[in-house]
């Protein structure tokens, strides 16, 4: 493994680890969602209205691991921070797997 890439997967495990900020400040501050991760409902109370793209494909995709959580949300804090590292992880490895299938197939089609 050349240097650049082990400075890219330690960007990568750094990322994943920084990843619970995302539950862990909006506790801390009482602010609610996360930034951006808001639901139908939620949105509908923050803009006063949901936009008709969204209430048309709002159901067409449910996430594999709802709310980054195999516990769900009303576990603890520590149990959350943990499962959104384990998720972090998880899509790392997923993608990471991805592009090394899709560079084989290049490869062996440029054979």
């Amino acid at each position: 493994m050349t240097k650049t890439q082990k400075k890219l997967w330690a960007g990568l495990l750094v990322m994943a680890l920084l990843s619970p900020l995302g539950i862990i400040l909006p506790a801390m501050f009482n602010a609610g969602d996360a930034w951006g991760e808001w639901g139908s409902e939620t949105l509908k109370k923050l803009v006063g209205f949901l936009p008709e793209g969204m209430k048309k494909y709002a159901d067409l995709w449910t996430a594999p691991v709802a709310d980054y959580s195999f516990g769900g949300h009303d576990g603890s804090m520590t149990a959350q921070v943990v499962f959104y590292i384990v998720s972090g992880i998880i899509g790392i490895l997923l993608v990471v797997l991805a592009i090394y299938i899709i560079s084989r197939m290049v490869i062996k089609n440029e054979e």
